[in-house]
């Protein structure tokens, strides 16, 4: 591995590629009624106390101004059964939910049906960095289910899969590992 500056911005990207990410569909209702949606990896948790989470915009983005105005926005996560809505969402279109099932949740905002968690979110503060500005939401409301989530890494879409133990750690514990140790991203 040779080390590079991150002056060459496809460089940067193909690193920071390299970090497995969910997959989630963030929408809101602009303050003309329109609902908005976009696909959108850079979804973090904040805080527990008090619930907060993060996500992250381009500056040039057509829906900006509406999640700006709006005051809330819902944070859908992908399963592996929605892949066709991360493509869906990122493409430009007059009327994103026409063929998506979906309901309004708080805010106003459209919650995309069957997701393996959802959070509802009233904006607590948006902050500048750089190309992108970093929407930071109060959770309000959250719900989850089973499922598998749609993982992102390296420019491929993943599955999650059981990581397998060591034959040692096999042999030397009977005790249940949580699923976020037991997975890994694989093409």
């Amino acid at each position: 591995m040779s080390f590079k500056t991150v002056e060459d911005p496809m460089h940067l990207r193909q690193a920071l590629g390299r970090f497995a990410t969910g997959v989630t569909v963030v929408t809101t209702r602009g303050p003309d009624g329109k609902l908005e949606g976009l696909t959108a990896n850079s979804f973090s948790s904040v805080s527990l106390d008090p619930p907060l989470v993060l996500w992250s915009l381009q500056k040039r983005a057509p829906s900006l101004e509406s999640f700006r105005s709006s005051g809330s926005f819902a944070v859908n996560v992908l399963g592996t059964h929605q892949h066709s809505h991360c493509k869906h969402f990122a493409t430009p279109a007059q009327d994103k939910f026409a063929d998506i099932a979906h309901e309004i949740g708080f805010g106003g905002c459209p919650l995309l049906t069957d997701s393996i968690a959802t959070f509802e979110c009233s904006t607590h503060s948006v902050v500048e960095g750089g190309d992108h500005l970093i929407f930071i939401g109060r959770v309000e409301r959250a719900v989850y289910a089973d499922g598998e989530p749609l993982i992102f890494s390296a420019g491929s879409f993943c599955v999650p899969a059981l990581f397998p133990k060591p034959e040692s750690v096999r042999e030397a514990s009977t005790a249940v590992q949580p699923a976020a140790i037991q997975r890994e991203c694989c093409s």
